[in-house]
């Protein structure tokens, strides 16, 4: 698929979410006038000065055409308002359409002279994993601001969690070492928060380099893929993977951080635990467990946003490990991500670590990196 076939669909993130819930982009208009609103790349700016002059927290359903053709909902390019150029015609789906035809989720801010025909990346398995958590954290931001190659974001009910509070600089190329300090004081350190960056695309290596040489430590975390699979293999004797709610398996998460952060304080591993309560406010969250003795002793988080699914947070406790249990966690992964329609699970795996090729073992291709950059502590 390349971008100058996909169609687009603007809306809220508090729609998206509610329609990821139901499983289908079903907007008012489809009981108003018929059909959902459609618009391919270029033309999307028009409806969004139109209707949301101004708005600053709008997103972009990027879907694949051929998905909404096979659940059968007709796709008819007509004329749009008495305003629009008088030979445009505007793509209008007779029915509601699949989430599982949302390959991507694309935050849409105006510039300076209003809302511009966006960027929209190939929605290849590339772009739907390397875009899949800045997304998540955009949406689920307190407050978002630009900065020189990308935005910061920062989240008020949680602090502490640097992955909820950084710069996310998708374009580095844009950017110079001396930028993103000056950057990150002004858009975090002035909030009290923890300086850092996440840094992806174009000029990455080079921009983590300036940064390491200003004192800055570089971690590299591979984003991997593999599709997903109904029926997924376990192995004989796989134990019994069982869907939680956050205060079933807090316990467990709460060990699980004060083991990786000895030195961290009661407030701040309660952030670390709870965050994820925020992020189910954006996109659908599934808390994954495997029990024993009426105890949680292994675990894993799974995301979804449309078709793309996003495997996090497995562990194991360390007297439970080598019985299998991160193989059925991730195999009733694959299946549940398969069963809502997704056809991409992504993660990411720390590049220094063994993790990464238990993944590779498993089926999973790397597909990019992300830098993880990070200001020492003051």
């Amino acid at each position: 698929m390349t971008v100058g076939t996909v169609l687009l669909h603007l809306c809220t993130p508090g729609e998206w979410r509610r329609w990821l819930g139901t499983g289908a982009v079903a907007p008012s208009s489809l009981d108003e006038v018929g059909f959902v609103h459609l618009s391919a790349p270029d033309q999307v700016a028009l409806p969004a000065q139109r209707l949301f002059a101004g708005r600053t927290d709008l997103v972009l359903l990027v879907l694949d055409p051929a998905r909404i053709d096979v659940a059968g909902v007709d796709v008819r390019w007509e004329p749009g308002v008495p305003t629009d150029p008088a030979s445009m015609r505007f793509p209008h789906a007779y029915g509601a359409v699949p989430a599982s035809a949302v390959l991507m989720v694309l935050p849409y801010r105006p510039g300076p002279d209003g809302f511009a025909a966006p960027e929209v990346p190939e929605p290849g398995a590339a772009a739907r994993a390397m875009g899949f958590e800045p997304s998540m954290l955009r949406r689920g931001a307190t407050a978002e601001e630009p900065v020189t190659g990308g935005v910061a974001v920062r989240t008020d009910a949680w602090p502490v969690s640097r992955m909820h509070n950084q710069l996310l600089l998708g374009r580095p190329d844009r950017t110079d070492p001396a930028t993103v300090l000056a950057e990150a004081d002004r858009a975090l350190t002035a909030h009290s928060r923890h300086p850092g960056a996440l840094l992806w695309g174009p000029g990455a290596d080079e921009l983590a380099d300036g940064l390491r040489a200003a004192g800055w430590s570089v971690s590299a975390n591979e984003a991997m893929t593999a599709p997903t699979a109904t029926g997924a293999a376990t192995g004989a004797g796989a134990a019994a993977v069982t869907e939680l709610d956050h205060h079933e398996l807090r316990g467990f998460r709460r060990a699980c951080w004060a083991r990786d952060l000895p030195g961290a304080g009661p407030g701040d591993l309660d952030q670390l635990v709870d965050r994820d309560t925020g992020d189910d406010r954006v996109l659908a969250l599934h808390r994954l467990a495997v029990v024993a003795d009426d105890r949680v002793v292994a675990a894993a988080t799974l995301r979804r946003d449309g078709a793309t699914a996003w495997l996090d947070a497995l562990e194991t406790d360390p007297a439970h490990r080598g019985r299998g249990h991160g193989r059925a966690l991730l195999a009733r992964s694959r299946e549940l991500a398969a069963e809502h329609g997704c056809d991409l699970l992504a993660l990411g795996a720390d590049a220094a670590d063994w993790p990464r090729d238990w993944y590779r073992r498993s089926g999973f291709t790397p597909v990019g990196t992300h830098l993880e950059a990070s200001a020492p502590r003051r």
